[in-house]
C-alpha cells in the first residue's frame, strides 16, 4: 500500500487527522510486523511523558487571561507607549499578538482574543475590516514563534531536544517577525485609512485633558496591567534562569492566572467552570493527535521510512543548502493541508535525522520546521488563523485575501532570513 496517496485519501473523506494516521497503521500491520496489542501502550506512552503536561496548563493560563479582561489591559498598555505613532493601533495589534502569544503559545487562541479587542478598535477607528482581519490573522503567527510554544514544545518531546533551548533559539526570529509585520503595516497606512490617520476614540472627544491628566491616566493603565504584564516575565524568566522546566513554568503560569483572575473578580464560578472545560477539550484534541501520530512514526521507523527519506536527499544533493530549499518547499506544502502540530509530529521525526547528516544544528532545524509549517495558518485550504480572523472580525473571507499578500511575502523573507542564517536561531549560544 503507498503510503502517501493513502494517507491523503482517508483525509479527503473527512476522517481526523490522528484516526486517518492509525487507520494507515492497521492497514499495514501485516506488512510491518507490528502486534496489535501493542498499540493501546504506544499511545498511552506517548502522551504521559512529563513535557506535554504543559500544553493543557499553557491553554488554561491563556484561557483565563483572555476571559479575565487582561488581554485588554495589555492593549492598553500597548497603546500607551506608541500611541504617537501614524496608523499606531495596528503596530499595537502586532505587539499584543506577541504578548498573548508569550501566555498561551497558541496562534489560533492568539488571533480569536486580540481579534475581537484589538480588532474591533480598529475597525472603529476606520481602518478596512479586510485590511484588520488580514493583520489579525498574520500577527497570530508570533503565538507560534514567540515562546511558549505549543509545536515547539512538541517537537522537543518527540525528536528528544531540549525544549528551554528551542524557547531559547525562537526568540531572535519572533522579534524578527514582529518588526516585519509593523514595517509592512507602516508601509500599507495610508492605503488602509482615508488619509492615512485614525479616527480619534469616541470618549475622547469630549476630553481637554492637561498633561498632568494624561501621565495620572497612563499610570494608572500601567498599574492595572500590571499584572498581566509579569506573566509572561515570570514564565519566561523562570525558565531561562533555570528556577524551573517549562512544564513547571506552564503550572506557575495556569496558578497565577486563575489567581489574578479570582483576585480581579472579573470571571464568575459558572464561567470558570466553561473555562476549564474548553481547555480540556482542546488539550485532549491536540492529546488525541499526539497519540495517533506516535503510532504512525513508529511504524515509519520500523519501515525504516526516515533513512529512506535521507539515502535520497543525499543522492540529490550534498549540498546542506539546497537540502534546506527543497525542505522548506515540502513543508510549506504540507503546512496547508496539515494541522500545526500533527504537521510538526509527522515531519519532525522524519526529517530531523537527515538534517542531523547534512550537519544542520538540530535546534536551528527546529526553528526551521516550525515556523514553515505555521505558514500553512495563512496559506488554503487549511488556513485556520484567515477563519479565525474572518469570523472573529465579521469580514467575507475574500476581503482578507485582498489585504494579505505583503505579509504573506514579509514571512517568506524572514523564513528565508531563519533558514540561511543560522545564528538568527543560535544568538544564545554567541554569550
Amino acid at each position: 500500500m503507498i503510503l502517501g496517496p493513502t494517507l491523503i485519501l482517508i483525509l479527503l473523506c473527512g476522517v481526523p487527522v490522528g484516526i486517518a494516521f492509525t487507520l494507515l497503521v492497521i492497514a499495514n500491520a501485516e506488512r510491518w510486523n507490528i502486534d496489535w496489542s501493542v498499540l493501546p501502550s504506544i499511545t498511552f506512552d506517548t502522551i504521559t511523558v512529563f513535557p506535554l503536561l504543559a500544553i493543557p496548563l499553557f491553554l488554561l493560563g491563556g484561557q483565563l487571561m483572555s476571559h479575565g479582561g487582561l488581554i485588554r489591559q495589555l492593549t492598553a498598555v500597548c497603546d500607551i507607549f506608541i500611541g504617537r505613532v501614524r496608523a499606531h493601533l495596528g503596530h499595537v495589534m502586532v505587539l499584543s499578538s506577541a504578548l498573548m502569544g508569550a501566555i498561551t503559545g497558541s496562534s489560533v487562541a492568539t488571533v480569536a482574543a486580540i481579534g475581537s479587542t484589538v480588532g474591533k478598535e480598529m475597525i472603529d477607528r476606520g481602518y478596512s475590516p479586510g485590511y484588520t482581519a488580514a493583520l489579525n490573522a498574520s500577527a497570530g503567527l508570533l503565538g507560534v514563534l514567540i515562546p511558549p510554544s505549543i509545536p515547539l514544545i512538541l517537537y522537543g518531546s518527540i525528536v528528544g531536544v531540549s525544549i528551554t533551548q528551542l524557547f531559547l533559539a525562537s526568540l531572535m526570529p519572533g522579534i524578527l517577525m514582529i518588526i516585519a509585520f509593523m514595517i509592512v503595516h507602516a508601509s500599507l497606512a495610508r492605503r488602509v485609512l482615508p488619509g492615512g490617520k485614525e479616527k480619534p476614540p469616541a470618549s475622547v472627544g469630549s476630553e481637554s485633558a492637561s498633561a498632568t491628566a494624561v501621565v495620572t491616566r497612563r499610570s494608572s493603565v500601567f498599574v492595572k496591567a500590571l499584572p498581566a504584564l509579569m506573566l509572561p516575565v515570570l514564565v519566561l524568566g523562570g525558565i531561562y534562569s533555570g528556577i524551573f522546566t517549562p512544564t513547571e513554568a506552564a503550572a506557575v503560569a495556569a496558578v497565577y492566572a486563575l489567581l489574578v483572575t479570582v483576585a480581579n473578580r472579573t470571571v464568575g464560578a459558572r464561567n470558570l467552570e466553561k473555562i476549564f472545560l474548553s481547555t480540556a477539550l482542546s488539550a485532549a484534541a491536540i492529546l488525541v493527535i499526539i497519540g495517533f501520530t506516535s503510532v504512525f512514526n513508529r511504524a515509519m521507523v520500523l519501515e525504516q521510512i526516515p533513512q529512506s527519506i535521507a539515502a535520497w536527499a543525499i543522492t540529490v544533493t550534498d549540498s546542506p543548502l539546497v537540502f534546506l530549499l527543497i525542505v522548506n518547499v515540502i513543508l510549506l506544502v504540507v503546512g496547508m493541508f496539515m494541522e500545526t502540530n500533527a504537521a510538526t509530529l509527522l515531519m519532525g521525526p522524519l526529517l530531523a535525522p537527515t538534517a542531523v547528516q547534512y550537519g544542520i544544528d538540530p535546534i536551528h532545524f527546529a526553528i526551521i520546521l516550525v515556523t514553515n509549517i505555521e505558514l500553512g495558518l495563512l496559506t488554503p485550504p487549511l488556513a485556520a488563523n484567515l477563519y479565525v480572523a474572518a469570523r472573529t472580525n465579521r469580514v467575507p473571507i475574500i476581503d482578507l485575501l485582498r489585504h494579505l499578500g505583503w505579509f504573506l511575502v514579509a514571512c517568506l523573507v524572514m523564513m528565508a532570513v531563519i533558514t540561511y542564517v543560522p545564528q538568527v536561531s543560535l544568538w544564545y549560544r554567541l554569550f
